[in-house]
């Protein structure tokens, strides 16, 4: 599961020589920093990331608007966790601030923190849940770190949890793509980067790679999913460097 949580990440069995308040912006300005170095590096261009984001809320909005009943309670990739959860969970950071991160730290004992966001909404039907995505299609809150960059990978990453178990395939616009698979190799909760440690990342439908070795080809998308560790999109890639990933994700 993807989620802003990991960037305010304590380790529980730690017990931190400082107050916490401390160590949580902390993390949050070295991850900050970590964004900052890649974008001056990489040839990804600067984008409006709470642009993208409210754009690809909107898409997955209209998508969920079109789903029956039983379609919401299908089991997503995230494991443990239905369409609706997943839902659920993209609107969760927007409106909270530090000490609301914190409150729900506590109340997680520092272990779930995106469940404790999920299970906020748990009385909530899908009608309400799909309004109140509509209500939160620009970020707020937390939701904004990074000028937005944050939340367009949770989103999208997300949609396509929802959406491959649905079998709705769909065509992510270019630019959107382009960022997230850059922005997935920096996130210090996902695997991308050891995923990819070594190998190419060569999409077949997309003007981007990344990194040198033995190759990792196919649709975009399928790489995406797959460096995020959703080992499911591996059979939809090509080349050596399949191999490499599939090991390290232990398939």
């Amino acid at each position: 599961m993807l989620t802003l949580s990991g960037v305010f990440a304590v380790n529980r069995h730690l017990q931190p020589a400082r107050p916490l308040n401390v160590l949580l912006l902390e993390q949050a300005r070295d991850v900050a920093r970590d964004f900052r170095l890649s974008r001056r590096r990489s040839r990804v261009v600067e984008v409006n990331g709470l642009e993208m984001t409210t754009a690809e809320r909107t898409d997955l909005a209209d998508f969920l608007a079109d789903l029956e009943p039983e379609q919401w309670q299908v089991n997503s990739l995230c494991e443990g966790w239905r369409v609706r959860d997943v839902v659920a969970h993209i609107m969760s950071f927007d409106d909270l601030n530090l000490l609301d991160m914190l409150r729900r730290a506590v109340e997680a004992r520092f272990t779930d923190i995106n469940q404790v966001g999920v299970d906020e909404l748990a009385s909530l039907d899908t009608g309400q849940l799909l309004d109140r995505l509509r209500a939160h299609l620009r970020p707020t809150g937390l939701a904004t770190t990074f000028g937005g960059r944050l939340a367009l990978l949770d989103v999208t990453i997300h949609h396509q949890d929802i959406r491959r178990p649905l079998r709705k395939p769909r065509q992510i616009p270019a630019e959107r793509l382009r960022c997230v698979l850059h922005d997935a190799l920096l996130s210090p909760e996902l695997p991308g980067r050891r995923l990819a440690r070594g190998v190419r990342l060569k999409p077949t439908d997309l003007d981007w790679s990344h990194g040198s070795g033995p190759e990792v080809a196919g649709p975009a998308e399928a790489v995406l999913m797959a460096i995020t560790g959703r080992a499911s999109a591996l059979q939809e890639l090509h080349g050596a460097g399949v191999s490499v990933v599939a090991r390290r994700l232990g398939r």
